[in-house]
């Protein structure tokens, strides 16, 4: 074998590739300094160092291999029993080479197994499994179950790294069930999967609700001699109650707890999440008091499941005194915590709480998100209708959202005109129902309008109120009867009755008949005496 000097003082064909070659080259002409780095760094990190495992041939792999199947009492090879790569070295090359890869436009990255294909370029086995596992961290597994596929042509044959490697590729794919035919033939050709290789697989069948599929692996495992761990069977635990199955994760759960592999925090939190989804929060908190007495200190995802059920059942004040709890025991709430909450009250009409909780999450450093500060703007305006005190908070709300580019919807803009007008602020009221339409909102709704004229006309302003309905009228749109009663009966009390005879025909002229009409007002008999009908 040539040594490692020899490796590192002659540099190898895809080293020198790199700079002749045309694939790495623009239109222009101009080299892609990207995939030369990449390609570069991979070619020195890779040839200089000690390989741990030399390339194997076609011939000495079919030794390995069973002629007339698989014995479970033949000594096997079995893959080591981490996913992760140890090696120092071979950890810092590995990311290194992630790194570059990221860094190439997505559309270079097929250039690297081209390169490849026609260089041969691999030292090793070990060589080609680190490129294989660098290209499944890049987020590349269809680019890794390519250069696969070409494993022979560089005279290898895969290891038990290898089909792992490939197993976790089909997984990300979403393809478990062709990473489960890749584990089998490692099996039928002498390899024993880690514990690690079984739960990714285990896991992929759970998240597409393929229950039954992985507990076939779970037998597998079994059979091979292979025992889960609790991550393994936490996997199951996420899978039961994914497809609703919640009371057979419990028992799942109970039976755990009996067996050698004791759950951790995580196997709770499971259990309680498929709890809470189907509205059995009691059970849910329960099993949190269970974790507890068993010694497992919760963290914020624990306590954030237990806020999303309080608040589809309706009871989002039970999470405030989780929160408090939460706190106590030294956990701090996440953005996820908060919002969660905050939703839950705003959507269960409790302002108040609504409102501690909202700056008290602003307070912690958390930006709260516009569909929630719309909602709870809106909830404050209808509340200070009934409790004026609540008004001042409403508007400090409002001016934060202007303040910091929040958007305010058209909906919520109109609430806090009528708002306004409610509380007597007209000039405000008047000066928000113009920026509105100054900035370009959708028209607000014609009750906004009538509430501004309404305000208007109770203060004698009944010009500024006629301007309102100009506004309308050059909007397209035909004002509501309410305008035009609101109008002509304030005209009629100021004793303009011309004016208020020209509202009445502008009302008619657009097919809206009004229930006021022109009229001299008599204070003696305190009512109209009419012009026309």
């Amino acid at each position: 074998m040539p040594s490692q000097l020899a490796f590192s003082s002659h540099p190898s064909p895809i080293h020198s590739l790199i700079f002749s070659s045309p694939c790495f080259f623009r239109n222009n002409h101009n080299k892609t300094q990207q995939g030369k780095l990449l390609l570069h760094a991979t070619t020195l990190s890779f040839s200089v160092r000690n390989p741990s495992e030399s390339t194997l041939s076609i011939a000495n792999a079919t030794d390995r291999i069973c002629p007339n199947g698989v014995s479970i009492d033949r000594p096997i090879k079995e893959e080591p029993h981490s996913m992760d790569f140890d090696r120092r070295n071979t950890r810092l090359q590995v990311q290194n080479f992630v790194d570059r890869i990221r860094a190439l436009p997505t559309s270079e990255r097929i250039q690297i197994i081209h390169v490849f294909e026609r260089e041969r370029a691999f030292q090793n086995l070990s060589v080609f499994n680190d490129v294989l596992l660098a290209l499944f961290i890049a987020d590349e597994p269809d680019l890794a179950l390519k250069l696969y596929c070409d494993i022979s042509s560089y005279g290898m044959v895969p290891d038990s790294w290898t089909f792992s490697i490939i197993i976790k590729c089909h997984c990300k794919k979403n393809d478990p069930s062709e990473a489960k035919r890749v584990l089998e033939h490692m099996v039928e050709i002498g390899f024993q999967p880690s514990v690690a290789t079984f739960t990714i697989l285990i896991n992929s069948f759970c998240r597409r609700g393929k229950l039954q599929k992985a507990v076939e692996i779970l037998e597998f495992m079994g059979r091979i001699g292979c025992k889960g761990n609790v991550q393994t069977y936490n996997c199951l635990l996420k899978g039961l109650c994914y497809v609703g199955r919640v009371e057979d994760a419990y028992e799942f759960l109970m039976k755990i707890k009996k067996s050698s592999v004791k759950p951790d925090l995580y196997s709770y939190t499971a259990v309680m999440d498929g709890f809470c989804k189907v509205g059995r929060s009691d059970e849910a908190m329960e099993l949190l008091v269970e974790a507890l007495e068993m010694g497992m200190t919760p963290n914020v995802v624990t306590f954030n499941t237990l806020f999303n059920g309080y608040c589809k059942e309706g009871r989002p004040l039970e999470g405030i005194h989780l929160l408090k709890n939460m706190k106590e025991r030294n956990c701090m709430p996440d953005y996820i915590s908060y919002s969660t909450l905050l939703n839950g009250l705003l959507n269960w009409g409790k302002i108040h709480s609504a409102l501690r909780i909202y700056r008290e999450m602003v307070e912690a450093g958390f930006k709260v998100e516009e569909r929630m500060m719309n909602t709870m703007l809106r909830g404050l305006c209808r509340r200070s209708w009934k409790e004026e005190g609540l008004l001042k908070d409403a508007h400090e709300v409002f001016e934060k959202m202007i303040n910091t580019g929040c958007a305010i919807y058209p909906n919520t803009y109109g609430l806090v005109i009528q708002t306004l007008c409610v509380a007597k602020e007209v000039d405000k009221a008047l000066m928000y129902l113009n920026e509105m339409v100054g900035f370009g909102y959708s028209p607000p709704r014609m009750i906004t309008f009538n509430r501004v004229i309404r305000a208007l006309c109770s203060e004698g302003r009944v010009d500024e109120a006629l301007s309102i309905l100009v506004l309308i009228c050059e909007g397209r749109r035909i004002p509501s009867r309410i305008c035009y009663n609101l109008l002509i009966d304030e005209f009629n009390q100021q004793g303009r009755w011309l004016s208020a005879c020209t509202v009445y025909g502008a009302a008619l002229k657009r097919g809206v008949i009004p229930h006021k009409r022109p009229g001299k007002y008599s204070s003696r008999k305190n009512a109209i005496v009419a012009f026309v009908g």
